[in-house]
């Protein structure tokens, strides 16, 4: 069985789906996505080990 070259699978090159600012504009957007949900996380876990060193006030 003889493969024909360039008319299946994955051999041509790959055409470019967005521009390279957008692509990078979705990069920054990801990235401060990323630290902001780290952020909040953290924020949560310290606020909550404060909230348990407390006392219970009665």
């Amino acid at each position: 069985m003889v493969r024909s070259s360039g008319t299946a699978g994955f051999e041509s090159r790959p055409a470019p789906v967005a521009s390279t600012r957008l692509t990078n504009a979705i990069a920054a957007s990801l990235a401060i996505g990323a630290l902001t949900l780290c952020l909040v996380v953290t924020l949560t876990v310290l606020s909550s080990k404060i909230a348990i060193a407390m006392p219970l006030a009665t």
